[in-house]
């Protein structure tokens, strides 16, 4: 397990369309459903710890930004032939005990990972209504502790991208372990 953390976010970088399957075979695309209030892109996966500790904050924060117009997807871009905790059928399962409410994809060959550049999981990709990079930080100021006074960073930055298009100028980088490359 290696620790790292995203770069800084490059500002109006524009996202890259993608067309991924979930793991029951549902198709999402990205520019389909990048919405007027925009879009949040997770690169999560399984078995990370980082992801484990924040899993029930992102469903609860999707929820919330969902409810106020705002998209959310996730994607799963490790290597799962080599992390059999990643599989797609061990997706549906973590996504069932988060309760996530929003697709979970399979990046089954890494292109989107790539495309992106996604560097660990997790890793939040926020787009404006134009596809545009606003926000590349971590879900809150809590990582791996005790949540109960958290700053929820990721939620904050949503919202203002959804009123302004514009994200905040200070972002915290996100910090897990690295995507597993084929």
């Amino acid at each position: 397990m290696a620790l790292l953390d995203t770069p800084i976010c490059d500002f109006g970088w524009q996202a890259p369309d993608f067309t991924l399957k979930d793991p029951n075979g549902n198709s999402f695309n990205m520019r389909e459903n990048l919405g007027a209030k925009g879009l949040l892109v997770a690169f999560i996966c399984n078995h990370c710890p980082y992801v484990k500790a924040i899993a029930e904050r992102l469903s609860e924060d999707a929820d919330l930004l969902m409810g106020e117009g705002i998209g959310v997807v996730a994607v799963m871009s490790n290597d799962y032939r080599d992390y059999e905790a990643d599989s797609p059928e061990n997706m549906l399962k973590f996504a069932q005990q988060y309760g996530f409410n929003f697709p979970y994809l399979v990046d089954e060959d890494q292109s989107v990972g790539k495309a992106y550049g996604a560097v660990c999981t997790p890793d939040f990709f926020g787009l404006n209504a134009s596809g545009e990079l606003q926000y590349r930080g971590r879900i809150d100021s809590a990582g791996m502790g005790d949540a109960a006074n958290r700053v929820p960073e990721m939620v904050n930055a949503m919202r203002q991208i959804a009123q302004t298009g514009e994200g905040p100028i200070d972002q915290t980088p996100s910090m897990g372990c690295s995507i597993k490359w084929a």
